[in-house]
């Protein structure tokens, strides 16, 4: 099934125009969720809206929205009157300025969509459009509409098509002197920043996602498929914890263990893939059997089930 876009629309620099699509590049639905179940009935939990002070149950045609001005005390405004200053999607992007990747300070990202031509015209202007942002090395910063709200977004190049990744506004970004201005001013020594840079020197490498696994997910997963087979669940012993309070000593211990060589017969944990690593040990569908079992005959691999 093809993916369904979040926004069409058109991609503009100066006289270039195409049409394109916005896509959602990243997606939470892969994690396990859980139902609210009443204890004693096993029914799931349903909410109603309900006036705070009667406890009577609201219809949804008398809920207003309501800013809070002081406690108790709201200035109401109306669906129609929202309606008349939402901004009217222009349905195009256009690409205001081009600036160099370091100058878009990380704390304004929001969350990355994919950008590819919509529909079988247009693909040459995007093409220019695209080689352009890869060739000059920038990242193009445009506008777009989305839910009546008008967005700030960056443009790079990825692949043959390109990566546009919200940002926030000024004023949703906190200033850091609220949280740095307290922390004390120390002296590091030469030793330990030398022991420290060879600690990072040991552990150099290259950022590769597929290393990492969702432990957490993965534990989530283990508990169910074992609650289901009717197994009884044992708690963890919790690793004991090492103080060291001298740090000199503890840099010391810390290059140590980094320059132990691993045990033999023990290669180093190769991480799974994010979406593939976790599907392999979802829970099965009764009457069902995974493609993969099919081939390979090994145990039935669990396909998810909402908990």
């Amino acid at each position: 099934m093809a993916p369904r876009a979040n926004w069409k629309g058109f991609l503009r620099l100066s006289l270039v125009t195409c049409p394109v699509a916005l896509y959602p590049a990243t997606s939470e639905s892969e994690k396990i969720s859980f139902n609210q179940l009443n204890r004693a009935t096993g029914h799931r939990i349903k909410y109603v809206k309900v006036d705070a002070d009667t406890g009577d149950e609201v219809p949804n045609e008398d809920i207003v929205k309501g800013y809070e001005l002081d406690k108790g005390q709201y200035i109401e405004v109306s669906k129609e009157e929202l309606e008349e200053i939402a901004l009217e999607s222009t349905r195009t992007i256009e690409i205001d300025e081009f600036v160099d990747h370091s100058d878009i300070d990380p704390r304004y990202l929001i969350r990355p969509y994919y950008l590819r031509p919509d529909g079988k015209v247009g693909h040459d202007a995007f093409a220019v459009i695209r080689d352009t942002i890869r060739e000059m090395d920038k990242v193009a910063i445009g506008r777009v509409v989305l839910t009546n709200r008008e967005h700030i977004i960056a443009l790079e190049a990825m692949d043959k098509g390109l990566v546009g990744t919200l940002l926030r506004y000024p004023y949703e970004v906190r200033s850091e002197q609220e949280y740095f201005e307290e922390i004390q001013d120390v002296k590091v020594t030469k030793d330990m920043l030398d022991l420290a840079k060879h600690i990072v020197n040991q552990k150099a490498g290259r950022f590769d996602p597929d290393k990492f696994e969702d432990h957490y997910e993965t534990a989530l997963i283990d508990l169910i498929n074992q609650k289901r087979a009717g197994k009884p669940i044992t708690p963890k012993e919790r690793p004991a914890s090492t103080n060291v309070v001298d740090l000199m000593e503890a840099l010391r211990r810390s290059v140590g263990k980094e320059a132990a060589p691993a045990k033999a017969g023990k290669p180093a944990k190769k991480g799974r893939k994010a979406s593939a690593g976790q599907k392999e040990m979802l829970m099965p569908i009764e009457g069902k059997k995974p493609k993969e079992a099919v081939a390979k005959k090994p145990a039935a691999k669990p396909q998810r089930k909402s908990a």
